[in-house]
């Protein structure tokens, strides 16, 4: 039976793989390619090539993949070279299969909807942990070496690559290749930090602490209660956690201000929570997780 739950986990990972790295090649063939956009990575040199010298897309990206296999194999060991093989030789057939038309006649709109398209696939390889090769490899090797973060590394050679386009399309299309890679990371991080965002909010009142607990209480906000001590006075205090959806935020400040103008509020973004009773009777956790950019309203 466990043999049979890990072929079938094994089955659905590579049809995800399969999803993803279509949906990339869509985005390349169908978006950037027609309108020469190089944005980026093992795709953007082959959209160079090809707008400067005619060179087949998925050629050009299975030969710059093989050397970085190659180049993987060498420097990171069998496991990382593995691990990024299939994706390295699927992509391009991908390409090669997925044909090569014009979808959006103006190119603003085509890297605003090729870049979304092109994030939901590479999000879709990085939950499965999975890779289409090319660049992503000497990023990797520069880390093992030097230690410069591949977040880094990669940016300045996708920055690189962007740059290229004034020297085969003009600086307009430059322009498009580097807002096509800021969309890009926007969409890629909001879909893999969750789409069910809440807020958590902490407060905590020198005098009124009790009367806000009992109005949260009555509009059905579930409460944390955390024994704190300042770090200047020494004085244990509590404070409050309440977890409430994006909608509900502004009639908690409100209440919360109502009560205590003075109150101490720190509102912070969470992506995950799930487990337990939080608020309004739902099934939903205090246990918070990835926590982004607290602010002190």
């Amino acid at each position: 039976m466990a043999r049979i739950t890990n072929s079938n986990s094994k089955i659905v990972k590579l049809l995800m793989m399969l999803l993803g790295l279509e949906i990339i090649a869509i985005s390349i063939n169908m978006f950037y390619a027609p309108h020469g956009i190089a944005a980026g990575g093992a795709t953007g040199i082959a959209i160079l090539l090809k707008s400067a010298f005619g060179f087949n897309i998925s050629l050009v990206v299975l030969l710059i993949n093989i050397v970085m296999l190659v180049l993987a194999g060498i420097f990171l060991g069998k496991f990382t070279t593995f691990r990024i093989a299939l994706g390295s030789v699927l992509l391009p057939i991908c390409l090669a299969l997925t044909p090569q038309i014009k979808v959006v006649q103006d190119p603003l709109l085509t890297v605003i909807v090729g870049g979304m398209i092109f994030a939901v696939g590479l999000s879709i390889l990085y939950q499965i942990d999975a890779s289409s090769g090319g660049t992503t490899v000497p990023p990797l090797i520069i880390k093992k070496y030097f230690g410069i973060k591949t977040s880094t590394s990669l940016l300045f050679i996708d920055g690189f690559i962007c740059l290229m386009n004034v020297f085969v399309n003009g600086f307009e299309t430059m322009f498009l290749a580097i807002l096509s890679q800021i969309l890009t990371t926007i969409v890629m991080n909001f879909i893999e930090t969750g789409l069910d965002r809440k807020k958590v909010i902490y407060l905590m009142s020198e005098n009124d602490l009790a009367e806000i607990k009992a109005k949260l209480g009555s509009l059905g906000k579930a409460q944390t209660i955390f024994n704190v001590t300042g770090g200047y006075t020494g004085h244990d205090r509590e404070m409050l956690m309440v977890i409430v959806e994006n909608p509900d935020l502004h009639q908690l400040l409100t209440t919360v201000r109502n009560i205590d103008s003075d109150a101490f509020i720190l509102v912070s973004n969470a992506t995950e929570a799930h487990g337990g009773i939080w608020a309004d009777g739902e099934t939903y956790g205090t246990k918070i997780m990835k926590p982004k950019k607290p602010s002190i309203l």
